[in-house]
């Protein structure tokens, strides 16, 4: 057995060298400085203290790096995956509490089994079939309800817990006189600095820089007002943790856990794919399958909840100069210094100023260039990116996540279902040595009143059957032409529902003397026809390698008074 198809990272290694790790080891660093805040806040989205998010970001992309197939990826906790375990937890146990906490867990080994599982099916190519804009309808959603959730936090106004997203919007609404303006003051001013920071020092850590002026002014403005503090994060690694395995928690938690798993596959294939982009490296879909799934499977059993590749995390690791998964490996190492060091200085972080680092994540979250161009250029992306974003404002999220992809599916079969079939004629003389088939809308030529030559742009399956059925019913009600040949070079595969099909049609059209002839159709088509019985029963003589022996094979058959009054004389042996 290949061992490095068992460890991938066995492939990698063989690249590791000292400039590779001084590389990596700079990228590293990077890396573990901007997951810091974002780990915190995270952590705060998804309803688990702090500290989680940061564990997840030391476990979670060792795992991934050491068994997916990108070479920048890098994973950790997200705002997408955060926001929907929240969501999916919440209506089961109290955020923050020992329940939560272990049901979150839960959910992550959960998705993690699905994810594997996925893997190991060879089911990446999946991922190819649901559009990218669905990942941005939701995270656009998503990052409206996360906003929304922490304004309650900057404002000071009572929210009830479990409100939903018009209710928590009216609640504010109706308390506006009860803004309490030194937490707003505290929010603004992180949110400013981290803005600013940003913008005029990029290479440093701008949420980071927000964070500690925020904390800065609460420690002035605490004599005016009671300001919240996240607390003090324990100053230790992820601690062993155990998943709750009851038939009833997995029962409860199973149709949450699967919109977790694909909303993580779609998040680290279309990530890990951007950056190979860039990169010049083929990314396997299965094994990041298989990498995000033993990611959250191990880390559910240190402390961390699902994860996903970081577009974030991952985009700076590769402009940091990372040459390979070890970069993500030191940002964890580096990171679980980093806590050990700093943590109890998390005890005067104001929660005001954390929901300020939170609203500018949100807001970073909107791709507006992508939906604008998508609104203007696309009808039915734009429907699947409005449904989705939609649907995570005022639904479920994980029926949002559902209901993006199976629309996005839809559209794609809709698509696939009703192929392109353009009638084909020659352009040059029939005694030219080298005659093309040209379509007629492009060229307004002549045409056998006898034989009609079509050509097929996809395949042949069960979703199609029914429009090429239709296009071949109107050749011989309206044209009364019953010789129908079919260049086939398009076609990339024809499954048993679309050769029963075109069996039927063929002797549907012997009956008149006719047939439904084929030509160019490709190696494994070809195999597939052959072994189906496709072939046997349409017969061997109606299958051609060249359009001049399938014309000459039709042409026998044609009737010789109709031909003998025909003005077209396209083909050779009109002549």
């Amino acid at each position: 057995m290949n061992l490095e198809k068992i460890f991938p990272f066995l492939i990698w290694f063989k690249m590791v060298n000292k400039e590779t790790i001084k590389a990596d080891l700079i990228a590293g660093l990077t890396g573990a400085v901007i997951v810091l805040p974002q780990g915190v806040a995270f952590a705060t989205i998804a309803g688990l203290p702090p500290e989680y998010g940061l564990y997840t970001a030391m476990v979670t992309p060792i795992i991934a790096a050491l068994f997916g197939s990108s070479y920048h990826l890098v994973s950790g906790p997200t705002t997408a995956i955060s926001i929907v375990v929240f969501s999916a937890v919440s209506n089961y146990a109290t955020p923050g509490t020992p329940e939560f906490i272990n049901m979150a867990l839960t959910l992550t080994f959960l998705a993690g089994v699905y994810q594997f599982g996925f893997g190991v099916a060879r089911l990446g190519s999946l991922v190819n079939f649901v559009s990218h804009t669905v990942v941005i309808g939701f995270t656009a959603g998503a990052a409206i309800l996360i906003a929304t959730s922490q304004l309650k936090h900057i404002t000071g106004i009572i929210v009830p817990k479990g409100e939903s997203f018009v209710h928590t919007w009216m609640d504010l609404f109706t308390e506006f006189n009860q803004i309490n303006p030194y937490l707003l003051l505290i929010a603004l001013a992180t949110l400013l600095t981290a803005m600013l920071a940003k913008k005029f020092m990029p290479k440093l850590p701008n949420l980071l820089i927000g964070m500690i002026v925020g904390s800065v002014l609460a420690l002035y403005l605490k004599n005016f007002t009671d300001i919240k503090l996240v607390g003090e994060i324990p100053a230790h690694l992820p601690p062993l943790s155990h998943p709750e395995f009851s038939f009833e928690t997995i029962k409860l938690l199973a149709p949450q856990a699967f919109a977790v798993a694909l909303l993580g596959l779609i998040e680290a294939v279309s990530i890990s794919r951007a950056v190979a982009t860039k990169s010049n490296q083929r990314i396997d879909s299965n094994q990041e399958f298989i990498g995000q799934g033993l990611s959250n499977m191990t880390g559910s059993f240190f402390s961390s909840y699902a994860g996903s590749g970081s577009f974030t995390r991952s985009g700076i690791n590769y402009e940091a100069g990372a040459k390979t998964p070890m970069s993500a490996i030191f940002a964890a190492l580096f990171l679980m210094v980093i806590v050990l060091l700093i943590a109890p200085l998390t005890a005067y972080l104001p929660i005001a100023a954390m929901g300020g680092v939170i609203l500018l994540v949100a807001y970073n979250l909107i791709d507006f260039k992508q939906i604008k161009h998508t609104l203007s250029f696309s009808t039915s992306e734009s429907s699947v990116l409005i449904t989705t974003f939609l649907a995570t404002l005022f639904l479920e999220l994980e029926f949002a996540i559902y209901l993006g992809v199976i629309l996005s599916l839809v559209l794609f079969l809709a698509k696939t279902s009703t192929p392109r079939i353009p009638t084909l004629s020659f352009d040059e003389e029939p005694d030219a040595p080298k005659r093309k088939l040209i379509n007629i809308k492009q060229k307004p030529v002549k045409q056998c009143p006898q034989v009609k030559i079509i050509r097929i742009d996809m395949s042949i399956y069960f979703g199609s059957v029914n429009h090429i059925q239709n296009r071949i019913a109107k050749i011989v009600e309206n044209e009364h032409i019953h010789h129908i040949l079919i260049v086939a070079t398009g076609i990339n595969f024809i499954d048993l529902a679309g050769a029963e099909a075109m069996i039927a049609e063929n002797n549907s059209l012997k009956q008149h003397g006719g047939g439904l002839y084929f030509v160019g159709l490709k190696s494994n088509v070809y195999e597939f026809a052959a072994r189906s019985g496709f072939i046997k029963h349409i017969g061997n003589t109606h299958f051609f390698d060249s359009k001049p022996a399938a014309i000459a094979h039709i042409y026998k058959k044609l009737d010789k008074d109709i031909c003998a009054k025909c003005n077209a004389l396209i083909f050779k042996e009109c002549r």
